[in-house]
C-alpha cells in the first residue's frame, strides 16, 4: 500500500508545474493554460504582421503616386521641350529662308546709286543726235539700261507713285505744294525714285506732296 501511494504522488508531480515557491501560494498553470496563452501570442503577433503589412502597403502607394507625378512633370518638360526644337526650326527656316531670298540687298543698294547717277547725266541729253553731247550720253543710256535690266532680272522694282496718296511706308515727303484740284496728300512729283527687293523696301522713294490749306472760317 505504500509503494502505491508513493507512486500516485509521483505522477500528480509530473502533471503539475508549480511556480518555485515553497509554500505553493502561487498560481499553477496546466498544460490547457500554456495552450490558451500560445494561441493569443499567435493571434497578437498575426494583428502585428497585418498592420505591417498594411504600412508598408500605404508607403508603397505613396511611393507610387510620387513616380507617377514625377513622370507626369518629365512627360511635360519633354512636351515642352519638342515644342521649342519645334519652334526653332521654324524660325531658323525662316532666317534661312529670308537671307537666301534678300541676299542681294547689300550690293543691289549699293548699285543703286550708281543708277541715279546715270539717270541725271542722261536727264541731260536734248535728243538732238547730232550733238556731241547726244553721241556721247548714247552710251550711258546703253549702260544704264544694261543696269536695270540686271536689277529687274533680281525682281528688283521701282517705287513711282505720281498722282497716288502718300504712304509713309513706301514714300518720304521732302517738299510740299498746294495744287488746286489734287487731292490732300497725293504725290505730287517724284524727286528721287524708290526701289524694292520683292517686297522689301531698300529704299523710300523721295516725293513732294500736295497739302491743303484749311482757313479758319472753314474750321469754324
Amino acid at each position: 500500500m505504500q509503494e502505491e501511494k508513493e507512486k500516485i504522488e509521483k505522477d500528480e508531480n509530473q502533471n503539475v508545474e508549480e511556480c518555485g515557491c515553497a509554500n505553493g501560494c502561487c498560481e499553477i498553470k496546466t498544460e490547457d493554460d500554456n495552450n490558451s496563452s500560445n494561441e493569443g501570442r499567435e493571434k497578437v503577433k498575426t494583428k502585428k504582421c497585418h498592420k505591417k503589412e498594411n504600412k508598408e502597403l500605404i508607403e508603397l502607394q505613396e511611393q507610387l503616386e510620387k513616380k507617377e507625378q514625377e513622370n507626369k512633370e518629365l512627360l511635360e518638360k519633354v512636351k515642352y521641350s519638342q515644342a521649342e526644337l519645334v519652334n526653332y526650326r521654324r524660325r531658323k527656316d525662316e532666317e534661312t529662308e529670308n537671307l537666301l531670298k534678300y541676299s542681294n540687298k547689300d550690293i543691289i543698294a549699293d548699285i543703286i546709286p550708281i543708277i541715279d547717277n546715270f539717270e541725271r547725266a542722261i536727264s541731260l541729253d536734248d535728243n538732238n543726235l547730232e550733238d556731241e553731247l547726244s553721241k556721247f550720253l548714247t552710251g550711258f543710256k546703253m549702260i544704264y539700261s544694261q543696269l536695270t535690266e540686271v536689277l529687274r532680272s533680281y525682281d528688283v522694282t521701282t517705287i513711282e507713285r505720281r498722282g497716288e496718296i502718300f504712304d509713309s511706308n513706301l514714300e518720304q515727303a521732302l517738299m510740299t505744294d498746294t495744287v488746286e484740284g489734287k487731292q490732300d496728300d497725293e504725290v505730287l512729283e517724284v524727286l528721287l525714285k524708290g526701289y524694292k527687293l520683292k517686297d522689301r523696301v531698300i529704299r523710300p522713294a523721295t516725293v513732294k506732296v500736295n497739302k491743303i490749306e484749311v482757313n479758319e472760317s472753314e474750321e469754324k
